[in-house]
């Protein structure tokens, strides 16, 4: 199975073909430009250079949040373009989980974790053994602090990913919790980590159709909050 994936949902942007579980080629790209200048032509080379085409991907995968707002519309709108022509399946993988199975070799438990300012971080934590994630929670939008006081019950050891991953190492750290910090190398998103969670999804049954993938944001979005401050003040 090809997997073409792409990954949009922070500051990165990354996009990768895989066969089954082999990663045959990554772009990566931290250069601060805008996703919807860079994916398309990084999709285009990455298919040129590999001598792929599109029509031999059997699936197309994204990020679908949490994460930017803006990031992940462009890049569920980008994999609808891309798989809608030849009515291809789907995966809609969660931007947490794809970061997590970037350090799943290492065991024990993971915190993948991403800003998502006002005093929050998007989180999912995991148990990683053999090369295996299972889930200990969900995708969520939590309290920097809620979380701290979760993880320091919880007694265990943490492995940090991702954006948000030197927040929670500074506030881990002043409460005793035991924590390591990926390298900066492995620890923000990659498109061969939602190619993985894409993976794991058709082989449990789990991928859907271009018209059903829909971003996960899990949380309002600015000007979401601000209309219901409004309507709020109104009704007062």
């Amino acid at each position: 199975m090809k997997i073409l994936a792409l990954e949009t949902s922070a500051v990165t942007a990354s996009v990768a073909v895989t066969e089954d579980e082999k990663l045959l080629a990554q772009y990566f790209q931290n250069s601060g430009l805008t996703h919807s200048a860079t994916l398309m032509p990084m999709v285009a080379d990455l298919l040129k250079n590999t001598g792929l085409s599109l029509h031999e991907m059997d699936v197309i995968a994204v990020a679908v949040g949490p994460g930017s707002f803006t990031g992940v519309r462009i890049g569920v709108a980008a994999a609808k373009g891309l798989a809608w022509p030849e009515d291809k399946l789907c995966a809609p993988c969660s931007t947490l989980e794809s970061m997590a199975w970037q350090c799943a070799h290492l065991g024990g438990e993971i915190c993948a974790v991403m800003d998502a300012r006002r005093n929050q971080v998007y989180n999912a934590r995991f148990s990683c053994a053999d090369g295996v994630l299972t889930r200990l929670t969900q995708d969520r939008a939590v309290g920097l602090e809620e979380l701290a006081d979760e993880v320091k019950k919880s007694g265990n050891a943490q492995i940090l990913v991702g954006d948000g991953a030197a927040v929670c190492y500074n506030a881990f750290e002043a409460r005793g919790i035991p924590c390591v910090l990926m390298p900066p190398h492995l620890r923000y998103q990659t498109a061969w980590g939602v190619a993985r969670t894409a993976w794991r999804l058709a082989q449990e049954g789990n991928l859907v159709h271009a018209g059903q993938l829909t971003p996960q944001y899990h949380r309002l979005s600015q000007a979401e909050r601000e209309r219901l401050e409004r309507m709020t003040q109104t009704n007062t």
